[in-house]
């Protein structure tokens, strides 16, 4: 995989992320950089160490599962893939809060949020493991993708609202979807 590609993975993965910022800007009157800097580190941090966990758990097994190994890549990238669809097409009404002019930073919200974000980021790693992916150059750019996008999020969830969220998580899930079927197809013999 190249560069491209890994950064198509770390955009389609921040788009939960990035919808969680767009929604913690929605609480806010006026934007705060300090505490948007802080919730993008979070989601950035946890989206590059996600994929290393999964790729090193992926490495070890890779051995075992190497002859049916372009299925599970596949099967990973479909599921997170059409997750992020459904979510996005199915959204939940209880995100909407009070906006307020200063919102405490809570790390413990923060750590759960960046965990619950990352999840399907630690399948992915699987993945990346199962094609022989550099993973500190993949995590280093899934993390600065992620962490840039949350920060944007956040801005655009204090300027715009919930406009572009379900828009942008639908996008995310397309791309993982289309780069599973690549994965697929190249393993399959279809693209050369």
């Amino acid at each position: 995989m190249g560069f491209f590609e890994i950064l198509a993975i770390g955009v389609a993965l921040s788009m939960d992320a990035f919808a969680v910022s767009v929604c913690k800007g929605l609480s806010m009157r006026k934007i705060d950089y300090r505490y948007s800097f802080i919730i993008a580190l979070y989601f950035g941090g946890f989206q590059a160490l996600m994929p290393a966990l999964g790729w090193i758990g992926g490495s070890y097994f890779k051995q075992i599962i190497e002859s049916y190994d372009h299925w599970i890549a596949f099967l990973l990238l479909a599921y997170i893939g059409g997750k992020m669809l459904w979510d996005a097409t199915h959204p939940d009404e209880d995100e909407v809060t009070e906006k307020a002019d200063r919102l405490p930073v809570d790390h413990k919200e923060l750590l759960v949020m960046a965990v619950a974000t990352s999840i399907d980021a630690l399948a992915v790693g699987i993945a990346l493991a199962i094609e022989d992916v550099n993973i500190l150059s993949a995590a280093t750019i899934i993390g600065i993708t992620t962490f840039c996008l949350s920060f944007v999020g956040v801005a655009v969830g204090n300027r715009f609202g919930s406009k572009y969220e379900n828009k942008a998580t639908a996008l995310g899930g397309l791309v993982l979807i289309g780069i599973g079927i690549k994965i697929l197809s190249e393993h399959l013999g279809f693209l050369a």
